[in-house]
């Protein structure tokens, strides 16, 4: 466990630099999800780094697309394409856009709409059930995703077609964009929603790696139907000025903040 933790650790670090080094990128919501990323891609998930296209890995699908510098740096540190490229984020003709696309070995998604990501996740979980394979899927959407029409129908298609084979995680971390998600429209009691649609509803501290672990191990057992995983967690996590603020949604740190920020996750 606690080489997971140090490997969150340098994850974080290098989405600091990374979004430094190109002026621009999602700070707040890459550092919150990393502990969900760090336990799938280092524990949980089946999947090689040398062959990203196997056809019986697990898939994870980034639905809150523009937190790629989180989902880049996980899949750097895993292998799947060399440290130094992580630096070309955001350039003209880098792999690593501001998004996540398909360009981008490890990547299943071209992202970008908000919404989408659920959808498209119980498509390949349906896909597997159709094929016979025992892949998981996974998915991670933001809260503020959740205003979306979309979520909610992908939700019902996913209890309706008893997709055991899903897991969502909801990376709650009450902002979205410029201001709290309660601000723009209250999601709450979003647990009580997820059951009400046919999903099983786990609850947990989304930057307590062995909680996110149990939890998806539960998920892995459940049989018949769906599993959320609400991922309690801090926008900006472990940059003390970054979190819970909303200007840091999409700010780039200025020199000073980013040393600051590389100070603190020493």
């Amino acid at each position: 466990m606690d080489n997971l933790e140090n490997i969150a650790k340098e994850i974080r670090r290098d989405v600091i630099e990374m979004i430094f080094t190109a002026g621009s990128g999602h700070p707040g919501g890459s550092l919150s999800e990393i502990e969900i990323l760090t336990a799938l891609y280092f524990r949980i998930m089946k999947h090689d780094p040398e062959n990203p296209a196997w056809s019986d890995r697990d898939r994870f699908i980034l639905s809150k697309g523009h937190a790629s510098p989180g989902f880049y740096a996980v899949l750097s540190k895993r292998g799947y394409f060399p440290r130094d490229e992580m630096w070309t984020f955001r350039k003209l003709g880098s792999r690593l856009q501001g998004h996540a696309h398909t360009g981008t070995p490890g990547v299943e998604m071209n992202s970008g709409s908000l919404g989408q990501g659920l959808s498209f996740a119980v498509g390949v979980a349906l896909a597997a059930n159709v094929d016979k394979k025992d892949y998981r899927v996974y998915a991670l959407l933001g809260d503020g995703e959740c205003d979306e029409g979309q979520i909610w129908e992908a939700a019902m298609s996913a209890a309706h077609y008893n997709l055991g084979n899903l897991t969502a995680f909801v990376d709650r971390n009450r902002i979205q964009n410029d201001r709290f998600t309660s601000e723009v429209m209250r999601l709450e009691p979003l647990a009580e929603k997820w059951s009400a649609f046919g999903w099983k509803v786990l609850e947990v501290d989304g930057h307590n790696i062995g909680q996110v672990l149990d939890a998806a191990s539960a998920a892995r057992n459940t049989r018949g139907c769906p599993t959320v995983i609400i991922a309690h967690t801090v926008k900006g996590k472990g940059v003390s000025f970054m979190e819970n603020n909303p200007d840091f949604h999409g700010r780039a740190p200025n020199k000073d903040e980013y040393e600051r920020a590389l100070k603190e996750l020493a």
